[in-house]
C-alpha cells in the first residue's frame, strides 16, 4: 500500500497516550520511509479448535 499525506501547518502542542493496541504506530514527526512488518509467534499446536468445555446440548 503506498500512502501520501501532507500536513502542512500541522502543529501538536499535546499529546495523551491511554491506551495501545498490539499492532499500532504512533509518529509525531517527519520520515521518508515506513516499513511495517509482523510475525506470529505462537506454534499451531497451542490452537483449541472448538469447544474447550463441554457444553450441555
Amino acid at each position: 500500500m503506498n500512502i501520501e499525506v501532507h500536513n502542512w501547518g500541522l502543529n501538536v502542542e499535546n499529546v495523551q497516550v491511554d491506551n495501545v493496541a498490539a499492532s499500532s504506530v504512533f509518529l509525531i514527526g517527519d520520515n521518508e520511509e515506513m516499513n511495517l512488518s509482523s510475525f506470529f509467534d505462537t506454534p499451531p499446536e497451542a490452537f483449541t479448535i472448538g469447544n474447550i468445555v463441554p457444553l450441555a446440548p
